[in-house]
């Protein structure tokens, strides 16, 4: 669940003292995005343990780039809110723009991330500064905060980058692009680099890294229910995606497999992504029984899950970064105790695997369409039982997840304080 760093046990003691941590993020509450729901989680039990938490973040404007929600709720630009869990929030403004944009996203984050500077240098001073990425602009500005505010530095790399930005040809060619400069720059300066997978963490500790541990994603099993398993006897089989639809997740894949199977088969792809326009026309195209849901929330998200015969996990297979990458809904889907369609690699196969949580697939719509019809045959394998929650709970559950990470922390914080005087050796 996490990787230990030297000196852990002999500060144990230290790693429970409460202490000041300043986020930064370019997305938190009361926005719906997954650093969001990490950060939320990680937060509340940060403040439980009496630790001050202090979020530097722009006004809520995610998914759709402009403000969706009262004033009062996504904040005023530099203004203060205190957040749901007694967190300090220190609102930066953004700039307005179409959020399926990946150029105006980028450009609307640099905006932000230059703002929080003269934001992140106000107030108490924090004993750390953490930024977390895949926001890279986040990173600069944690950098620059941390050199002025004389405090160390945390960073947290939620996606593999810069590997990804290669894999996805954000950047070509062999010469480093300025982006990976600037990423390779960050992290072999920080005090600390957060990967969630252990994947990633090998990787940056072959480039030379040593400060590097391990705290995955997770979810508060607490707030997530085990649901029955599916009816033995359905006349149509229920397949259901939850999550970005984007480049990265190749979703042609699941709809192309559906549109092999035909009558007796149903797909339900929900939520919002850049490729979306173009899964819908596919699907349209190739009349593949499949329906488009926006993202959701809350018991809606429950009762999707109810209808669901099998949950889909998916990742590209021909990106070598997502052979470190674990999708963030793979916990949920496990905790619910639903069967998983995993076309997925590295980790987060072994991960499905070693929770016995689904059935592993190739990235190609024969496979899937193939599995699914054994599935709708013998419907018993679709009890996942409960392996894929207990899995969860041991290594995956925030309650838990947020105590390594304090550690860490105050580990790393107890290691940069000055020896006092009378204690020198002379």
């Amino acid at each position: 669940m996490s990787t230990s760093l030297p000196g852990d046990s002999a500060n144990k003691d230290q790693a429970r003292e409460p202490l000041r941590l300043m986020l930064l993020t370019h997305s938190y509450w009361p926005e719906h995005s997954p650093p969001q729901r990490r950060w939320s989680s990680l937060t509340r039990e940060f403040q439980r343990a009496g630790w001050k938490v202090d979020v530097v973040t722009p006004v809520a404007h995610y998914p759709n780039g402009r403000r969706d929600l009262p004033r009062r709720q996504a904040g005023y630009a530099f203004g203060t809110q205190t957040g749901p869990h007694g967190e300090k929030i220190r609102r930066v403004p953004y700039l307005r723009h179409l959020g399926k944009s990946p150029v105006a996203r980028l450009i609307d984050q640099l905006f932000s991330a230059i703002l929080s500077v003269p934001v992140g240098l106000g107030g108490k001073k924090p004993d750390a500064i953490l930024a977390t990425a895949p926001s890279l602009p986040t990173l600069a500005t944690g950098y620059v905060l941390s050199r002025l505010r004389k405090v160390p530095l945390i960073v947290e790399m939620r996606d593999a980058w810069p590997d990804l930005a290669r894999d996805a040809r954000l950047v070509q060619g062999s010469v480093k692009s300025v982006v990976e400069r600037a990423v390779d720059f960050v992290q072999h300066r920080a005090d600390l680099v957060v990967t969630v997978t252990e994947g990633f963490a090998e990787t940056l500790r072959s480039r030379g890294l040593r400060n590097v541990a391990t705290v995955s994603n997770g979810l508060d099993l607490r707030s997530v229910p085990f649901l029955d398993p599916p009816a033995e006897d359905r006349d149509v089989f229920h397949a259901l995606y939850l999550g970005n639809h984007g480049k990265s997740q190749r979703l042609d894949i699941v709809i192309r497999a559906s549109a092999l199977l035909g009558d007796g088969f149903h797909l339900t792809l929900v939520g919002t992504g850049t490729n979306r326009q173009q899964l819908v026309k596919l699907a349209r195209e190739l009349k593949a029984p499949v329906s488009f849901y926006p993202s959701l929330h809350g018991s809606a998200v429950l009762e999707k899950y109810r209808e669901a015969d099998t949950c889909i996990v998916s990742l590209r297979d021909d990106w070598k970064s997502f052979e470190t990458t674990v999708p963030s809904k793979t916990y949920e889907v496990l905790a619910v105790g639903r069967h998983v369609t995993a076309i997925v690699k590295g980790e987060a196969k072994r991960i499905i695997e070693e929770a016995q949580g689904g059935d592993v697939v190739p990235a190609n719509p024969e496979a899937v369409a193939s599995l699914w019809r054994e599935l709708a045959t013998d419907r018993k394998r679709l009890t996942a039982g409960q392996s894929g929650r207990e899995w969860v709970r041991d290594h995956a559950d925030y309650a838990e997840l947020a105590h390594h990470y304090m550690d860490q922390i105050a580990c790393l914080i107890s290691r940069r304080k000055p020896v006092p005087s009378t204690e020198r050796v002379s």
